[in-house]
């Protein structure tokens, strides 16, 4: 998860939210949210993303959207959602895991 944020603080992610999952459910450890001010950063920071968990040798489970405003990284452990900041706001899915435990960035 440390790899993933600080990828998507290099290039720049918008508002990064890391929030415990795992005592709400057993899908994930984490998810975290960051936002994008366009379609090519929210490409920029997915592609960053996947390059630097790569090179550590971990692979996403599934990757959905890459093509629109709206990317979800699925990792073990932790769903990374990577959004355009008009999407993050219409679909305000920090809202569905508000029982979780919201995790520091620094």
């Amino acid at each position: 998860m440390q790899i993933a944020v600080k990828a998507l603080e290099s290039k720049k992610g918008i508002d990064i939210r890391v929030i415990r999952i795992s005592d709400v459910t057993t899908i994930a450890e984490y998810i975290v949210f960051v936002s994008g001010g366009s379609d090519t950063q929210v490409r920029a920071l997915t592609d960053e993303t996947e390059y630097q968990l790569g090179e550590q040798g971990v692979k996403a489970h599934h990757i959905e959207g890459k093509a629109s405003g709206w990317t979800l990284l699925d990792y073990p452990g932790v769903i990374i959602n990577v959004m355009t900041e008009k999407s993050r706001e219409f679909y305000d899915l920090e809202r569905l895991w508000s029982d979780g435990e919201e995790i520091k960035v620094d």
